[in-house]
């Protein structure tokens, strides 16, 4: 089993940027962040992988950028240029295989930590 914990939510207005952190017990493959606003749909943000692989999704290139630290088994998504429609509860995910599936093949889930972006 995989503990992940999440860390660096917070309130912002928009246009202004915020650091989220993720601290797992061990490693794997893929980590991944996932956020779901009230009423909305889980959806992928970012993913990396071990060997560098990255995927964004389309509403966040350009303004969100995600690392890893493998040997601290650690993961950061720097986010700028945040917008009210980036307001949402944001996990920390991770999965065994590869980084490009729906949040269902994602294996295991931090609590998830509260971004919220006012206009």
């Amino acid at each position: 089993q995989v503990q992940l914990q999440e860390s660096g939510g917070g309130s912002v207005q928009s246009g202004g940027s915020l650091k989220l952190s993720c601290a797992a017990s061990k490693y794997t493959y893929c980590m991944g962040w996932f956020r779901q606003a009230p009423g909305k749909e889980r959806e992928g943000v970012a993913a990396i992988g071990s060997d560098g692989t990255i995927i964004y999704a389309d509403s966040a290139k350009g303004r969100f950028t995600i690392s890893r630290d493998n040997a601290k088994n650690t993961m950061t998504l720097a986010m700028n240029n945040l917008r009210p429609e980036d307001t949402a509860m944001y996990s920390c995910a991770a999965a065994w295989v590869n980084c490009a599936g729906r949040w269902e093949t994602y294996a295991y889930w931090g609590q998830g930590t509260q971004v919220t972006v006012s206009s």
